[in-house]
């Protein structure tokens, strides 16, 4: 893998970012009702740099009982857990004016951290060599599900195909970013793929970002057993992704990109739900662009 990823296609001027120096660092994680959220949080109680603060987007739909485990686990982390309404984009729309350090950093609660992982993600937003950073992801587990090997193959394909060649193909989860620029693009409601689609307004607006190989995190995809749901959740990121590429006009590059095969049966599965998420995301888009309404209601396949 690359260290940094190539310039964009759309060649555009690459704005000046002043060092920042070490300083505040806070941890975002939004969550539902996931019990693997307790993982996260003690990975973090255990970096060399341990974040200065963890907010918690919560659901309402957060259990109790998993909130309050999550706010008093780690005596060392001040953690804040607050509870926004609606989809995970609102969430993270509604957590950005609590969001006060020089930078911000996002850890999905599936994924563990290793001891090193924040001071390596933070160092190029610090030193003003990058608005947006992030690394990759390697499995917590060996795969034991059919389901859990074919998610470990896509993640691979991501980091090894898309994200050196274009860095907004870079998951939020496992990212840091420069807070100010964070808040000058902000996310929009109406794409719930939003790290894409912030990904993209930033560089193309000028703003470096970084791809780093060596800030890596666990992913616990011990879940993942179900076919049904991993139907579901891969429709909605291929309708999600549409969405994205078609406000973006970024439709045409994805067309050109040449990824390789994956070699296992569901890639085929896949590929046969593409075109129903390409139309289903069209009307989608022609609708929520013109009445402004927000995404998160209609991410179900049709």
């Amino acid at each position: 893998m690359a260290g940094m990823s190539p310039a964009p296609t759309r060649q555009v001027p690459v704005r000046g970012l002043t060092p920042l120096g070490r300083g505040p660092v806070v941890v975002e994680i939004a969550v539902k009702d996931d019990p693997r959220l307790l993982a996260a949080l003690d990975s973090l109680a255990a970096q060399h740099r341990p974040p200065d603060r963890v907010l918690i987007a919560g659901s309402p739909l957060t259990p109790e009982a998993l909130a309050s485990q999550a706010v008093h686990r780690q005596p060392s982390l001040k953690v804040e857990l607050v509870r926004l309404s609606g989809g995970p984009v609102d969430a993270r729309v509604k957590a950005m004016d609590l969001l006060n350090e020089p930078t911000t950093v996002f850890l999905d609660s599936d994924e563990v951290a290793p001891p090193d992982w924040l001071e390596r993600i933070v160092a190029p937003i610090e030193a003003g060599t990058a608005a947006y950073c992030g690394g990759p992801t390697r499995s917590l587990r060996p795969p034991s599900h059919p389901i859990q090997r074919y998610m470990e193959m896509i993640e691979e394909s991501i980091y090894d195909d898309l994200v050196p060649k274009n860095i907004a193909y870079l998951p939020l989860g496992n990212s840091a970013w420069r807070t100010s620029v964070l808040k000058e693009f902000r996310f929009d409601p109406r794409v719930t793929a939003e790290d894409h689609d912030l990904e993209t307004r930033v560089v193309n607006a000028g703003y470096p970002g970084q791809f780093l190989p060596e800030a890596w995190v666990y992913h616990d995809k011990s879940l993942e057993t179900s076919y049904v749901r991993w139907a579901r959740k891969r429709y909605v990121w291929l309708f999600q992704m549409a969405v994205s590429l078609l406000k973006n006009r970024a439709m045409g590059e994805r067309w050109r990109e040449r990824r390789r095969r994956i070699p296992h049966p569901l890639w085929y599965v896949e590929q046969l739900m593409k075109p129903v998420a390409l139309v289903h995301a069209r009307l989608h888009w022609s609708e929520v662009s013109v009445h402004g309404m927000t995404s998160d209601a209609k991410v179900r396949p049709p």
